[in-house]
C-alpha cells in the first residue's frame, strides 16, 4: 500500500515553462474558436455580460483547483445575486465547465499530476450514464431550488465530516484506493452515477460526491482526490452540455451571452487553478475547501427563500447526511496501516 504522509506539495513534474506553453496554447485555441463562433457578437457579450466574466475569474479558479467545480460559484452567484433564472444558471454551468475544466484538466495530464485511474475508468461511464439520466428525465420534473438546498446540505455534510476526521488525528492518506476488489469497484460506479445525477440536476456534484468517497471511505489524499474529481467532472460537464445541445436543445437566448462572456476567461483561470492546487498542501486545500462550502451554507440561509418545513427537512437532512459521512470516516478496512512515506 502506498501512503501520504508528509503535508508537503507535489514537487512539479514539468518544467514551469512547458506548464505556461500548454496553458496558452489551450487559451489560444479557445480565443480562436470564440472569435470565429462568436464574431462581434462576442465582444458584445464580453462588455454587457462584464459581472458574468467578473464571476467566472473567481468560479473558474475554483473549478480547476478544488472538489466543487466552477459551477459551485456560478449558480449562487447568478441565480442569488445577478438574479439569472436558475435553469440558465444551470444550462450555463454546463457549458462554461466544458470550456474551463477541460483545460484544466488537459494541464493536469499534462503536468502528471497522480490522479486515481481506476476511479476514472469507472466513474467515468457511470457519471456520464446518470447526467444523461437526470437532465433528459428528472430536470424537468424537479425544482430545481430546494435541489440546490439539498445541495447545499450535501457539502455541509461533507466540511463536518472532514472536520471529524482531523479531529480524529492520523495524517497518513492512501495515495490511491487501497484494495481493488469487485466491492471496491462496485462503490466507484455507484458514486460515480450517483454524481452524474446530482450534476445533472444542478450543474455540479459529481465532483463532490465522488470526492467524499475518495477521502472519507477511501482516505485517499486530498492533493489526488481533488484533480482525479476534476477530470470526472469534466467528462460529465461535457456530456450534460452535450444534451442540452442536441437533445434537449435549450442551449440558447441569453445563455450563449453569458458563455460568450466567459469562456475566454475561464480557460485561462481553470488552468491556473489546477497548478496552484498542485502546488499547495493538503491542509491549505482542506482549508480552501472549508472555506467555499461555509460562504456556500451562509448564501444559502441568508438569500434563498425557504419555507420552514423546507428548512426543517434540510436540517434533517443535513443530521442523517453528516452521519453517513462520519460512518464513512469510521471503515477501518481502508484505513492507511503504516505510517511510510513514498511520494
Amino acid at each position: 500500500m502506498t501512503l501520504l504522509e508528509l503535508d508537503e506539495p507535489t514537487a512539479p513534474l514539468r518544467s514551469t515553462r512547458s506548464v505556461v506553453r500548454v496553458q496558452l496554447t489551450l487559451a489560444a485555441t479557445v480565443w480562436a474558436g470564440w472569435l470565429l463562433l462568436g464574431g462581434a457578437q462576442a465582444f458584445d457579450a464580453l462588455r454587457r455580460q462584464w459581472a458574468i466574466g467578473v464571476t467566472m475569474v473567481f468560479g473558474s479558479l475554483v473549478g480547476g483547483g478544488t472538489s466543487e467545480g466552477g459551477g459551485a460559484v456560478a449558480f449562487p452567484v447568478f441565480t442569488k445575486i445577478l438574479h439569472v433564472p436558475a435553469t440558465d444558471a444551470r444550462i450555463f454551468t454546463y457549458a462554461i465547465q466544458s470550456v474551463g475544466m477541460t483545460a484544466a484538466s488537459l494541464v493536469i495530464l499534462w503536468m502528471r499530476v497522480p490522479v486515481e485511474r481506476r476511479v476514472l475508468r469507472l466513474g467515468i461511464p457511470a457519471g456520464v450514464a446518470g447526467a444523461l439520466l437526470a437532465t433528459t428525465v428528472l430536470a424537468p420534473l424537479l425544482s430545481l431550488p430546494q435541489i440546490r438546498t439539498y445541495f447545499t446540505v450535501l457539502l455541509t455534510s461533507l466540511a463536518l465530516a472532514l472536520l471529524v476526521m482531523q479531529r480524529r488525528g492520523g495524517h497518513a492518506r492512501n495515495a490511491f484506493i487501497p484494495v481493488a476488489g469487485k466491492l471496491e469497484s462496485g462503490v466507484v460506479v455507484a458514486a460515480g452515477f450517483a454524481g452524474g445525477v446530482v450534476s445533472g440536476l444542478v450543474g455540479v456534484g459529481e465532483n463532490t460526491v465522488m470526492f467524499i468517497v475518495l477521502v472519507l471511505l477511501f482516505r485517499v489524499s486530498e492533493k489526488v482526490a481533488t484533480p482525479t474529481t476534476v477530470i470526472l467532472m469534466t467528462a460529465v460537464s461535457l456530456a450534460a452540455f452535450a444534451s442540452h445541445v442536441f437533445l434537449v436543445r435549450d442551449f440558447t437566448g441569453p445563455v450563449v451571452d453569458y458563455w460568450l462572456a466567459a469562456a475566454p476567461i475561464v480557460v485561462v483561470g481553470a488552468p491556473v487553478g489546477a497548478v496552484i492546487c498542485a502546488r499547495l498542501t493538503r491542509t491549505a486545500i482542506r482549508r480552501i475547501l472549508l472555506a467555499l462550502i461555509a460562504v456556500e451554507f451562509l448564501s444559502t440561509l441568508v438569500l434563498v427563500p425557504m419555507s420552514t418545513t423546507t428548512r426543517l427537512t434540510a436540517a434533517a437532512v443535513l443530521v442523517l447526511v453528516t452521519i453517513g459521512c462520519c460512518l464513512l470516516t469510521s471503515v477501518r478496512r481502508y484505513a492507511p496501516l503504516r505510517h511510510t512515506t513514498s511520494r
